[in-house]
């Protein structure tokens, strides 16, 4: 089955999801996160398929999210690294996990706690801020049209 692309919806949610929707991608993107660099290492980890694995790496690095570079053993392989925009999904990969954390129907079976490096502390619960601070809630914001001089009128027909 054929996937919907929503390249050019409106939605930034829907645009994002176009990119890093598919949970192998999201998956790769953890792995790089850990530090995992080469292929072996991401099959290794994910007991992907080879050519379903060649496919969203190549996506990955098609999007900017990942980069290839040499490896500096001076072998012909290729490693792959996080981009400034494959970082910039750390926090979504972090609100998956706090997610998950508290809503798993088995969270004892959760191997790993996310840490603070530094102090080995527990990371705090993502929040969201109003720009003076206030803590936002879900029914706290809502969408407004985005001006027309900083958006692309969409021309139909």
């Amino acid at each position: 089955m054929k996937r919907t692309s929503f390249e050019g919806d409106e939605c930034p949610i829907a645009r994002a999801l176009d990119v890093i929707g598919d949970w192998w991608s999201l998956l790769i993107i953890r792995d790089a996160m850990l530090g995992r660099r080469r292929f072996g290492e991401f099959q290794k980890s994910l007991g992907l398929a080879k050519n379903i694995l060649t496919a969203r790496l190549r996506m990955l690095v098609d999007e900017g999210i990942l980069s290839t570079a040499p490896v500096s053993d001076g072998s012909a392989y290729q490693e792959y690294i996080l981009t400034e925009k494959g970082r910039g999904l750390f926090p979504v990969i972090v609100a998956l996990r706090q997610w998950s954390e508290a809503f798993d129907g088995h969270p004892e079976e959760i191997a790993t706690l996310l840490v603070d490096r530094e102090k080995g502390l527990p990371v705090r619960k993502l929040e969201l801020h109003a720009q003076d601070g206030r803590l936002l809630e879900i029914g706290d914001t809502t969408l407004k049209p985005r001006p027309l001089t900083t958006r692309k009128r969409r021309t139909t027909g």
